[in-house]
């Protein structure tokens, strides 16, 4: 069964004709994996045929009726309806309430709801990676860690909650002293992408509620189940302690809840990820009202192997970025550069890895790869492809849709390209590896570099020298610096986020918790 598109979906409930239960086809509700036998487990979070998309303290909603539809065979899942403007003003409001309570709270108070949240997305990570996997489409192991990553940040939280602050400096003043106050800046909007539909939100909203701040999610539509999962689990926590639910508010939607969040001047800082061309847009609707954003923007990452580079550690670590989640990370691996006298044999042995990799339902625990997200993903892939055929590349593996229900498509291999063709200094969220010689460490340092992104890169070598000279100035540009390891893989302790047209944001670790607090000197 083919994906009906959102668009259909939402000129269908636009019109009226699925405005409440007794609308729907019994057919049509009937098909719904919600409702069949092996998918009862979605039940356990709280999740039913049509859903609630909107959170403040209570469930509501009375915007369209989307469908989410499961990547692997594209056949519906559920229903959510989604938010109104009436629905966001609402929510802004009660938001902005709870602030004041959530404020006065101690940080280390905070902290220990925080630990609380974490514990609770812990007792549900198996069943709500699972969810990860049927409503995103990558793979369990995938689900299940990306959910594992909201609770580590949950646990990195809690400790920072009793250290956040400012130092007392030095006054020229006889008799004074200096003192940096930090305070939360009141509001933040988590705008979050389909890639990553649970762990970007754990990476905003932990840090942010510590920092004293209240949050305002807005998930994916695609992934609009996630988002109402987790709210739920987030919600019974902040019942049981008493506390407003509006501190970690949703209101699922579209593009007009997300417009109306960049110009609100009550979000008090907008965080977004997504593709660039739209954190374009995000960026300077925001900027016109001089609010602060953190943006997570476009990754086109490169692989440098030299000619010492251990080949063992290489081929693996290239396939781990190239493919994981099927190409559709923001720190993907989708250049990579190959000293000359290594390229055909590092070629050859990608083309015996990519043949061994796993296809399959993404639940299944020795699936490897799974599906594309959506059906226009799928487009854009054989786009890509087509595209660097007529620049002059050479499909060596895949380049292909497979044969088989869903949005699968092959790992792809490319050769041949110039180092600035246009295609390759694209980003297509698909598993498309463009694959390049080099002759020198200034030739290869500089092509990295020339893309407009500046997210994620690596080099594999055994020179110190040269590893020093990529972590210099005049080595990689990005804001993941890797050796001997993977462009994908970012541990929640160091500060995540990139440099150019990536947005220059930064999420989760080191010193991140800084732009969700305001500072003032005393």
């Amino acid at each position: 069964m083919w994906r009906v598109p959102r668009q259909l979906c939402v000129r269908v409930a636009r019109g009226g004709k699925l405005s409440g239960p007794r609308h729907r086809p019994a057919a049509f509700m009937s098909t719904l994996l919600i409702n069949q036998a092996q998918y009862a487990w979605l039940k356990e979070l709280g999740l039913r045929e049509e859903n609630e998309g909107v959170y403040n303290g209570s469930w509501g909603g009375r915007g369209e009726v989307i469908t989410t539809y499961c990547p692997a065979n594209n056949e519906p899942i559920a229903r959510v309806r989604q938010a109104s403007v009436a629905d966001y003003e609402e929510t802004v409001k009660k938001a902005r309430e709870a602030w004041k309570v959530w404020a006065e709270v101690p940080a280390p108070k905070r902290g220990e709801v925080v630990r609380q949240i974490g514990d609770a997305l812990r007792e549900k990570i198996q069943i709500l990676g699972n969810l990860v996997s049927l409503e995103m489409g990558k793979i369990l192991v995938e689900g299940v860690g990306e959910v594992q990553e909201y609770v580590d940040v949950c646990d990195y939280a809690v400790g920072l909650s009793r250290m956040i602050g400012g130092p007392i400096l030095p006054s020229e003043r006889p008799g004074h002293a200096l003192i940096e106050q930090w305070n939360p800046v009141g509001l933040v909007g988590i705008i979050t992408a389909f890639n990553f539909p649970v762990a970007v939100y754990g990476w905003n909203n932990a840090i942010a509620m510590i920092c004293g701040n209240v949050c305002l999610w807005k998930g994916a539509p695609t992934t609009s189940l996630i988002s109402v999962a987790v709210t739920k689990i987030i919600a019974k926590v902040l019942e049981d302690n008493k506390l407003p639910g509006a501190i970690c508010s949703l209101t699922c939607g579209g593009a007009d809840i997300g417009t109306a969040m960049a110009k609100d001047e009550r979000v008090n800082l907008l965080s977004f990820t997504g593709s660039t061309q739209v954190g374009r847009q995000v960026a300077l609707m925001v900027q016109e009202r001089f609010g602060r954003s953190l943006l997570e923007l476009g990754g086109n990452n490169a692989i440098i192997a030299f000619e010492d580079a251990d080949l063992s550690l290489v081929v693996p670590s290239v396939l781990f970025a190239a493919v994981g989640t099927a190409g559709q990370r923001c720190t993907t691996a989708r250049r990579l550069f190959l000293h000359e006298s290594i390229h055909d044999e590092v070629v050859n042995r990608l083309k015996k890895a990519y043949a061994q990799i796993r296809v399959g339902n993404p639940w299944d625990s020795d699936v490897l790869y799974g599906p594309l997200h959506t059906k226009q993903a799928v487009s854009m892939f054989l786009a890509a492809v087509e595209d660097a055929k007529k620049e002059g590349g050479t499909v060596v593996y895949g380049g292909k849709v497979m044969d088989r229900p869903g949005n699968y498509v092959e790992p792809t291999v490319v050769t041949g390209l110039a180092h600035n063709a246009s295609i390759a200094h694209t980003e297509t969220f698909a598993p498309i590896l463009y694959v390049f010689k080099f002759k020198n460490e200034e030739e290869v340092f500089a092509w990295n570099n020339e893309v407009k992104q500046g997210l994620s890169s690596s080099i594999f070598t055994k020179d110190l020298g040269r590893i020093f000279r990529w972590l210099g100035p005049k080595g990689s540009d990005c804001g993941i610096v890797n050796v001997n390891i993977p462009t994908s893989g970012a541990e929640i302790g160091g500060a995540f986020g990139g440099e150019k047209h990536t947005g220059g944001g930064r999420e989760s670790g080191s010193d991140a918790w800084k732009q969700y607090m305001r500072r003032s000197t005393c």
